[in-house]
């Protein structure tokens, strides 16, 4: 081969290697945003906050695939963009046949039969997820909640911020709750503010019922949710609040405020903060 042939060559495999890389990179650059978006989860301020509450039961041998399922969304966090908030709500009515959930109250079966109203549903069941009080489903449809968590996550939500979030004394828990006004879209002009203490984890080894000889586990157990005031379109609240808190253990307790439209409606703003002693 002459030295003119050689050098078409040359010429030949380095323009093969250039439309290579120029192929290549795009790709490249797309795995970067894509990597770069995941890190930014982690930043609160980027994504938008969803609230998953399960109506569960110790006493429902369909409830533990359900508690399961809360747990994994709270630790992997499906959804890109989205700060998802949980919160196990046990309710009572199971408590009459063969088990005692400790974790249960008549409130949160109040709760859940408001939330039965506003879907026109017969009857209220375990388990039910509810996602930023629009959409119900069968608590452990992975596949429906994935669905359901995207679809709440284009509605638009007030600011919610909790700080100061201390004990002052055995059982008085300090927050400083504010929030900005509610967005345009909201149907109400007002809506309802809820202070919820969660504990971080509970576990119950089961002696009697549907669940005899288990061992229940449960991520952000509710133990209080207590109306604190009201918010408008017009400007927001902002607060210290004190509470009672003598139930679960104080050591570990995520804290929630939530923005809601009155009798079960939709979820306007949410938030959380963990306080470990």
């Amino acid at each position: 081969m002459n030295s003119k042939n050689i050098m078409h060559s040359r010429m030949f495999i380095f323009a093969l290697f250039s439309i290579a890389v120029l192929m290549l990179f795009p790709l490249s650059s797309h795995l970067r945003a894509v990597a770069g978006g995941v890190a930014s989860d982690k930043d609160n301020s980027t994504h938008t906050p969803v609230l998953i509450e399960l109506f569960t039961s110790e006493g429902c041998s369909d409830c533990p695939p359900a508690d399961a399922l809360l747990q994994k969304l709270d630790r992997i966090q499906p959804v890109t963009g989205v700060d998802l908030i949980v919160l196990s709500e046990h309710v009572d009515y199971w408590n009459n046949i063969g088990w005692k959930d400790p974790y249960s109250s008549h409130k949160y079966s109040e709760r859940q039969t408001a939330y039965g109203d506003k879907f026109g549903l017969s009857s209220i069941y375990t388990p039910q997820m509810v996602v930023d009080g629009q959409f119900q489903f069968v608590g452990s449809d992975e596949r429906q909640a994935i669905r359901a968590i995207q679809s709440a996550a284009k509605t638009e939500k007030a600011q919610l911020t909790l700080s100061s979030i201390h004990f002052d004394g055995a059982n008085k828990l300090s927050v400083h709750l504010e929030t900005g006004p509610l967005p345009s879209s909201a149907a109400s002009k007002s809506a309802n503010i809820f202070l919820a203490v969660a504990d971080e984890s509970d576990e119950s080894h089961v002696i009697r019922g549907e669940n005899a000889g288990r061992t229940l586990k449960h991520i952000a157990v509710l133990r209080d949710l207590i109306p604190v005031g009201q918010v408008n379109k017009n400007g927001g609240f902002s607060r210290d609040l004190t509470i009672n808190h003598d139930a679960g253990d104080r050591r570990d307790l995520r804290v929630v405020g939530i923005i809601q439209e009155s009798s079960g409606g939709r979820i306007l703003g949410v938030a959380s903060a963990r306080l470990s002693n």
